[in-house]
């Protein structure tokens, strides 16, 4: 998974490098500068972003896991594109938090931003909504072929349910406007992905679990 972390970390240095400019220092309608104030280690927007990269760095470690599994062509490249997709995305918002002087990791409960700080203890290893369990991956990792392609089209559908779930929230909370827009993507991307997952689920005479 070595190529993972260069991607995302790359996707960081960027970020810290070149935004820094960008979201320190705004300039209003008359051009006059400003200083744009951080949000707050409790706010939606950092608790998005801690939440959402860990989201995603699970549904990237399935894409990956999935391609030593199959050689179907169709399951390699919608793997390969959510797993560079989400990389990338992830390395945004952990530069996001650097940028912000945030810690990546909070003592509240996941989902506390939503007000979901209260809801059951995930169960081995699903932390946030439509992430897998860890015996679910290991059981994709033990998968071949139809069958592999089936779990994790399976798999990967409802971890995009909740993905969508918590970047809709994200939209509806979050106050910094590149990361509202990052969320509002993540939605449609993620929406358009589960209509073709559910095709390719049917060509292999399954459907999705929810």
């Amino acid at each position: 998974m070595r190529h993972i972390g260069l991607i995302a970390g790359a996707a960081a240095a960027a970020l810290v490098a070149t935004g820094a400019i960008t979201y320190a220092v705004a300039e209003d309608s008359g051009g006059a500068r400003h200083t744009v104030e951080a949000p707050a280690a409790g706010s939606a927007d950092a608790g998005f972003a801690r939440d959402m990269a860990v989201h995603h760095q699970q549904a990237v470690e399935m894409s990956f896991i999935v391609r030593d599994r199959t050689t179907d062509t169709e399951v390699r490249r919608l793997a390969y594109d959510i797993a560079q997709t989400q990389a990338n995305q992830r390395g945004m918002l952990l530069g996001w938090l650097d940028l912000w002087e945030l810690p990546k990791v909070s003592a509240d409960p996941p989902m506390t931003w939503m007000g979901m700080g209260d809801m059951p203890a995930g169960q081995d290893g699903a932390l946030m909504p439509g992430m897998a369990t860890n015996s679910e991956m290991r059981r994709l990792g033990e998968l071949g072929g139809r069958q592999a392609e089936v779990f994790y089209l399976q798999l990967m559908t409802d971890h995009h349910k909740g993905g969508v779930h918590m970047a809709g929230g994200c939209v509806a909370r979050c106050t910094v406007g590149v990361e509202k827009r990052l969320a509002r993507g993540m939605v449609e991307s993620q929406r358009s992905e589960m209509r073709l997952m559910a095709d390719m689920l049917k060509e292999r005479g399954a459907a999705p679990r929810s």
